[in-house]
């Protein structure tokens, strides 16, 4: 393929100079080396391409019909070419990222905005779902990254910790008011207490966080009379800011709410284990130029690296 490809270059070359001689010095190489090119890919093609004169070459009727179709190669190759620096001069490129609701709100945004002011160029695309629907599109090759919860099942993956996260139960003092009147005279207000008289309240069973809370539960045999499940944690928060019941959210994710009161935290005896939130991708796969930038701008981030 290579030698055809020198081949058709030459003769590309020779009709838009119209002379052998022209072709040689923009070629650089000799005439004779020109004119045994030529020769060759017509013996190749069993045609005749250039009608010669003592005034230059001429195209014959079959020379005019390669000529179109290897113009048109030629001039897609230059524009690959053209786009090509064009994205390695501007930092362009595509990143697909995995990424729970979530963890895009609270944890993905902030990284995400000072990178894309660093990066205009860079054309991003976010799939909002659970963190088990990103593992499955990143070994299915839908995503290139994805921001998930560390789990035991990840072999497949490079995993990169961003930050720890806490899940915790918090209400509001009038949920917890209102939850006394109900309790029977006499029974202490302990937290295994609240949380089996309370309206219990969670995302749905298919989100990563419910099943690592279900867990919890069972192992410290702990039981709610009521459950609400939703499929957002803002809901969660908002839900419980509005004396619903007990919600189950991530502490780094209600600060606010907790430090100016609108929201308290119950005082578990065992707290829940605190877990891993990070950026994942493929092992052993050609990890894409914008991955590795996103990740090293992170990383220089991360370090305080301007």
């Amino acid at each position: 393929m290579e030698q055809n490809f020198n081949l058709y270059h030459i003769f590309y070359t020779v009709a838009k100079c119209k002379n052998i001689s022209g072709a040689a010095r923009e070629l650089y190489i000799s005439q004779p080396a020109i004119s045994k090119a030529i020769s060759r890919l017509e013996l190749n093609l069993n045609t005749t391409l250039f009608l010669r004169s003592s005034r230059g070459v001429k195209l014959t009727e079959s020379g005019e019909i390669l000529f179109k179709q290897v113009e048109s190669a030629f001039t897609a190759i230059s524009q690959g070419e053209e786009q090509l620096l064009r994205m390695q001069k501007l930092g362009m490129g595509h990143l697909s990222i995995g990424v729970s609701s979530t963890l895009c709100k609270y944890v993905l945004l902030p990284i995400l905005q000072p990178f894309i002011r660093q990066n205009p160029h860079v054309r991003i695309s976010i799939s909002c779902q659970s963190s088990n629907e990103t593992v499955a599109a990143l070994e299915s090759g839908s995503v290139d990254i994805g921001l998930i919860g560390a789990t035991e099942s990840m072999e497949k993956l490079v995993f990169r910790p961003v930050m720890e996260i806490q899940d915790i139960f918090v209400t509001t003092r009038t949920y917890l008011e209102h939850l006394k009147e109900r309790i029977p005279a006499g029974s202490p207000l302990s937290s295994r207490t609240v949380l089996a008289e309370s309206t219990l309240m969670v995302l749905n069973q298919e989100n990563y966080t419910r099943q690592y809370v279900d867990r919890y539960l069972s192992q410290e045999n702990i039981t709610a009379s009521r459950m609400i499940e939703v499929t957002s944690m803002d809901l969660l928060i908002e839900f419980a800011k509005i004396d619903l019941g007990v919600a189950c959210v991530i502490r780094n994710f209600v600060r606010e709410e907790l430090a100016c009161g609108h929201l308290i935290q119950l005082k578990m005896p065992v707290s829940i284990p605190g877990r891993q939130v990070g950026f994942s991708y493929m092992k052993g796969s050609s990890t894409p130029e914008t991955v590795r930038k996103f990740l090293a701008f992170f990383e220089a981030s991360a370090k305080g690296t301007p």
